[in-house]
């Protein structure tokens, strides 16, 4: 039987779950779903320009401006409030979504999306960010987890969206959709309590920090851009950009460690649980993100199955990383434990991924879908944790740049790992079998069906090399989460 106080307890709990949850989650929605949706409207866009060869900008211009903004809304919502300045990012969102919208030109449509992209990285930090200033630390677990999974389904959501809008409403209309979304989302956050810190962290500008970090950022991104193209004359432009990005942090880091209130937080990321959960972050990220980037090459190429089929086999991993993410939510929130499960986690994905190394071409489609459950299950034991574990370390004046801190080492992750993958898959095939790199380069760029014209007996020699080729990358893609468990394994927060 259930006492009185004990339904009072769950009552509050369930009313401030529907207060701050929809609050945060749909501004999350919107920044996440804004990355994919775009991806299969752009054939449209560049034909109604006639720029097809300027068509990755628009993609490319969102990720970095979002890379960009997301510290320095950290840092402006730990000194003058995350929920004022979630109002300022749906704002510039929304705006710059009708921009988008009535965009007639590439050039255009490029800086609007880099606005956009100015106030979608805030929407992800500051999501992150209420939540820790909302919710005591055990309960941001089962938060984190439900978070988890609206950024998976959203992730899922956009392709299908923005096909759809495309098609029956024209390309203009998948921009236009975050308005009303966008307007939902403001009236929800100005539902949420007013939190004043006792402590408001102190801000002062950086201008010197942010031009660096800026430059750093552009370059990095943009190299690792043209390292994904899969064409050996992007290389050299990739090297110098690359070169750019580097000599930039190396200015970035000696101009902070002078700088009175540095926008990067280098005294919150030497702390050894923020740096050592931020580096877990960049590995997860970098793993998962190049298998769901290369997977539907290989799925398409070695195993032969239908674009539809791929979206379906797709679907298994996406299913089991939100629900492993709102399990593990629910189990840090009864247990405290942390560390625990990113250990176990990460150590049985390596040991998947190995499997699929060895033996994936021999593996059934049921099976293949089986394992891609199972990595998905275990993949989602760690984001949750990993934001939990550096909100706590950090505090609660400085939420904002502990969750900046998380989602910028993924995005630079995920995008040096996906770049990684790429070139490694690339450079075996050139070295081995041109005609199978120049399949493999188009299928990235999704040029239409690259077998087309090829013999039977080239079918067969260009499967053969790039099955090869992808047990070498899924190798890679194990190291990545065996690095991200010894972090786990060395992680100096326990519990919560």
């Amino acid at each position: 039987m259930r006492g009185p106080d004990q339904e009072q307890i769950s009552a509050a709990r369930q009313a401030g779950f529907l207060t701050i949850f929809p609050s945060v989650m749909l501004p999350m929605f919107l920044a996440v779903v804004d990355q994919t949706i775009v991806a299969t409207a752009l054939p449209t866009i560049a034909a109604a320009t006639g720029e097809v060869q300027r068509a990755s900008w628009i993609v490319v211009a969102y990720l970095v401006a979002s890379t960009i903004a997301a510290p320095i809304y950290g840092r402006l919502g730990d000194a003058f409030g995350r929920r004022r300045l979630m109002f300022v990012a749906l704002g510039v969102f929304i705006v710059a979504s009708v921009a988008c919208a009535l965009s007639p030109t590439v050039e255009m449509l490029t800086l609007a999306r880099v606005l956009q992209g100015l106030g979608g990285g805030g929407l992800m930090t500051l999501s992150q960010a209420l939540i820790g200033e909302a919710i005591p630390p055990r309960e941001r677990a089962r938060y984190q987890g439900y978070l988890a999974t609206v950024a998976m389904t959203a992730n899922s959501f956009g392709p299908v969206a923005g096909g759809y809008l495309t098609e029956h409403f024209g390309w203009p209309s998948i921009f236009l959709i975050n308005v009303p979304i966008g307007l939902g989302a403001v009236a929800l956050v100005a539902r949420m309590p007013v939190t004043r810190l006792s402590e408001p962290h102190r801000w002062r500008a950086d201008p010197g920090g942010l031009v660096l970090f800026a430059i750093f950022v552009a370059t990095t991104l943009l190299a690792l851009e043209q390292a994904q193209r899969a064409h050996l004359v992007a290389l050299p432009l990739a090297g110098l950009l690359l070169a750019a990005g580097l000599a930039a942090l190396v200015l970035l880091v000696r101009h902070e460690n002078r700088a009175a209130s540095p926008l990067i937080p280098l005294g919150l990321l030497r702390m050894p649980a923020i740096w050592r959960s931020d580096a877990m972050a960049a590995f997860h990220g970098a793993a998962l993100v190049s298998l769901i980037t290369f997977l539907p090459v290989y799925l398409e190429v070695v195993r032969g199955v239908s674009p539809s089929q791929t979206g379906l086999l797709l679907v298994p991993l996406t299913l089991g990383i939100g629900t492993g993410s709102l399990l593990t939510g629910r189990l840090v929130h009864r247990t405290g434990l942390t560390a625990a499960f990113p250990v176990t986690g990460l150590a049985l994905v390596t040991l998947n991924l190995l499997a699929l190394a060895l033996w994936a071409p021999a593996l059934g489609n049921v099976m293949f879908g089986a394992l891609l459950l199972w990595n998905g299950l275990f993949m989602g034991t760690v984001m949750g944790v990993v934001q939990v574990t550096v909100q706590s370390a950090a505090g609660p004046r400085r939420l904002g740049e502990a969750a900046a801190s998380v989602q910028f080492s993924r995005s630079i992750g995920a995008a040096f790992g996906t770049a990684l993958v790429g070139t490694l898959l690339f450079a075996l095939l050139a070295l081995k079998n041109p005609e199978a790199a120049r399949v493999f380069a188009a299928m990235v760029e999704n040029s239409g069906n690259a077998m087309d014209g090829l013999s039977a007996a080239e079918r067969l020699a260009v499967q053969a090399d790039i099955t090869e080729a992808f047990r070498a990358a899924f190798l890679l893609i194990a190291g990545f989460t065996t690095a991200g468990f010894f972090l786990a394994l060395t992680h100096p927060i326990r519990r919560i």
